[in-house]
């Protein structure tokens, strides 16, 4: 029997996230202490008592949201290895230390440049995100590249869900061609930039640098990448998906689509929140597969 674990990304953030850890374990708070050191501000004052605002910003977010799911991972005695790992967006840096491919800390330092950079592009570009409900992906794929200007679709969450990314205007055009072709709803996110989008194209080179830098080793169990939904071990290959990613879509979907492929039968959430869940719910009943949910 095959134990996946999976790793939110963005938007699953709350106020008040990874206190109770924080409090009942000294692991989980000697590690919270060390992420204050590295980033240089006490980003648990905000996961515990922050505003829904300031918690939305992005480069508070992605190291919150990283730190509380491994946390999660590495202080849980009671946690059996996983036999495959996976992350949604951001998640994927969370899945990459949960497998022990990249340190807590050189982790952690990733998803502040990325966090960092990802900011200063949403403040220089204005661009969004909309959620498409009960269209193919194909035909989401089709009403993009007849928009005009750029969107794309950046996230593959679920059958008859996809999300698009791209620059304002493009986004509000095609979410109304989205209806026509008969989508139930297309309906703009209230995100702070176009992520996973060419709009993020700015944030590749300190990232690449950065991503160079760290020490990748080879996972003790494969993790399946947004960029491929493929199962990967080699460590020049899971840098190369890691940059690509930034500006790829998310490809949740076919990823969970190939984990029950490869015998996964278990799947744990670890992070804030429950959101992946309820998407791996619905692809294993289009897939016709059952699985333990936890």
């Amino acid at each position: 029997m095959k134990r996946a674990y999976v790793f939110p990304g963005q938007g699953a953030q709350f106020s008040g996230m990874g206190k109770d850890l924080y409090q009942s374990s000294d692991k989980a708070r000697e590690m919270m202490e060390k992420a204050n050191d590295i980033l240089g501000f006490r980003i648990t004052d905000v996961m515990f008592e922050g505003s829904d605002e300031q918690l939305r910003a992005t480069n508070v977010t992605q190291p919150a949201i990283f730190l509380h799911s491994v946390c999660l991972a590495l202080c849980s005695p009671d946690l059996p290895k996983p036999d495959m790992v996976g992350g949604h967006s951001l998640g994927e840096f969370s899945a990459l230390v949960a497998c022990g491919a990249v340190s807590f800390e050189d982790a952690l330092r990733l998803v502040a440049v990325r966090a960092a950079q990802m900011q200063l592009c949403c403040e220089a570009v204005p661009g969004t995100m909309a959620a498409v409900i009960g269209l193919s992906n194909e035909e989401v794929e089709r009403v993009c590249r007849e928009a005009e200007g750029i969107v794309i679709p950046a996230n593959y969450n679920c059958d008859g869900q996809v999300v698009i990314s791209g620059q304002k205007e493009a986004v509000a055009r095609a979410c109304v061609l989205m209806k026509e072709a008969g989508a139930k709803r297309a309906l703009e996110l209230s995100v702070s930039g176009a992520f996973h989008s060419p709009l993020m194209e700015p944030a590749a080179e300190e990232l690449a640098k950065a991503i160079e830098k760290t020490e990748v080793r080879e996972p003790f169990c494969p993790i399946y990448q947004n960029v491929t939904a493929q199962a990967e071990t080699d460590p020049a290959r899971i840098k190369e998906n890691l940059l690509k990613q930034l500006t790829s879509p998310v490809k949740w979907t076919q990823t969970v689509k190939n984990m029950l492929a490869d015998g996964a039968v278990e799947f744990k959430e670890l992070g804030p929140g429950a959101v992946l869940q309820g998407l791996i719910k619905r692809i294993c009943a289009s897939e016709g597969k059952s699985a333990v949910i936890l």
